[in-house]
């Protein structure tokens, strides 16, 4: 039996074992899809879907090619991407993943990238929001607002090492392919030139461009939504199955040599399916130093978990970016962010937190935490009113569509 084979038949039993395991298994599963379907149309629709049609609205227009001129001097010699990829990275990291992986692949769809340089741009801009981290984790979940600065320091400062390892990646492959980057040098005079025949060479007019928009953005954030309720589903399955316990006791030993306790591996692997139930899991354990846990979320973040993976894999699957770079850089993302978190617990967390009163670092005071958590309740209070509406439309869009096709015909 040859190697395609052995994998027709380990999928099919797979997916057949799962199929039996909701049958198996009903209020579990259910209680499973409910959980993963409030947090798609409580958070990740509403904060993701205001970026994505401003993104699709700022390529259409050649407001993105503009940036890249103009960022182009600073990204190229840093990470050997375009100067695009400035707008990439600011957009992912404003507004969460997969977002980094939709505006990439939107990119190179554009022929903005050539291929290497849409892998490197993917591996490093993929990553969480401000208001995952300080609203949902160190607030939600830790109930600790200065743990949001050891987090998002390890996870931001990660990505950069990430993008500067990354910058080494497919040089060899990077000479035979056609390179679609621009002037190196700094001209708004170019820059503007570049915006305006952009635009023209997308004719369609501002409303078909809106349209266009609200209809691509929300066709994405229903597949992901589609894979948030999968794997909160398979990750709650493989517990009951006790295969979560299983992996968890294979990991104890190498968690004994790293220092770890070994009540943290169960968080652990639960975070690598799904990295906000590995968050969750991880502030519930009593007995573990906060650093521990902090060093295990950061992996967490850093690594996506195999739903945000599938997503960007689903996402980068209608170009030609291959997977394997994006998710080597996730395993690299991991062990840097919990490096890194480690590093700074004492000089930050423990100098300026640990004992001390909110207002030891002006920086960060209590006004800002109380506008991380307000932010939080009013995603979750008006977000599925949002996400309702937005549905609303793209049926009425989608409804147009087929309408106007069947008129040509």
């Amino acid at each position: 039996m040859n190697a395609s084979k052995i994998k027709t038949l380990l999928l099919s039993l797979s997916v057949s074992t799962f199929a039996l395991s909701l049958i198996i298994f009903p209020e579990e599963s259910f209680e499973a899809s409910i959980r993963g379907l409030n947090m798609w149309w409580e958070i990740v629709f509403p904060s993701l879907l205001p970026f994505f049609i401003i993104s699709e609205m700022l390529i259409g227009l050649g407001v993105v090619r503009f940036i890249g001129v103009l960022l182009e001097p600073l990204m190229r010699p840093i990470f050997r991407v375009p100067g695009v990829g400035g707008f990439v990275w600011a957009m992912g990291m404003a507004s969460g993943f997969p977002a980094g992986a939709k505006l990439s692949a939107r990119l190179r769809q554009e022929k903005q990238l050539t291929r290497i340089e849409a892998e490197r741009l993917v591996s490093f801009t993929n990553s969480s929001n401000p208001l995952f981290i300080f609203g949902a984790v160190s607030i939600g979940f830790f109930k600790n607002p200065h743990l949001g600065v050891i987090l998002a320091l390890s996870h931001y400062l990660g990505n950069i090492c990430v993008g500067i390892i990354m910058r080494f990646y497919g040089r060899k492959e990077e000479q035979e392919e056609r390179s679609y980057g621009m002037d190196k040098s700094f001209s708004i005079k170019t820059a503007f030139s570049v915006l305006h025949q952009t635009r023209l060479k997308d004719k369609r007019p501002l409303g078909k461009l809106l349209g266009d928009a609200v209809s691509n953005s929300i066709q994405t954030l229903l597949m992901i939504g589609g894979f948030i309720i999968l794997f909160s589903v398979l990750n709650k399955i493989l517990f009951h199955l006790h295969i979560t316990p299983l992996l968890a006791s294979g990991l104890n030993t190498i968690f004994l040599v790293l220092g770890l306790p070994e009540n943290l591996t169960m968080p652990f692997i639960s975070g690598l399916f799904e990295i906000t139930l590995g968050s969750q899991m991880t502030s519930g354990i009593d007995g573990t130093l906060l650093i521990h846990q902090a060093l295990i979320t950061s992996f967490i973040l850093g690594f996506n978990g195999f739903s945000v993976q599938a997503q960007a894999a689903s996402i980068m699957a209608q170009t030609d970016i291959r997977f394997k770079p994006f998710f080597y850089a996730r395993i690299l993302h991991g062990m840097i962010a919990a490096t890194i978190a480690v590093l700074l617990w004492r000089p930050v967390y423990e100098r300026f937190y640990q004992n001390q009163p909110s207002s030891a670092v002006p920086v960060f005071n209590i006004h800002q935490w109380e506008f991380w958590e307000s932010a939080l309740y009013w995603m979750k209070a008006f977000g599925p009113i949002l996400t309702i509406t937005s549905l609303g439309v793209y049926c009425i869009l989608l409804w147009k569509k087929i309408i106007d096709q069947k008129r040509r015909i």
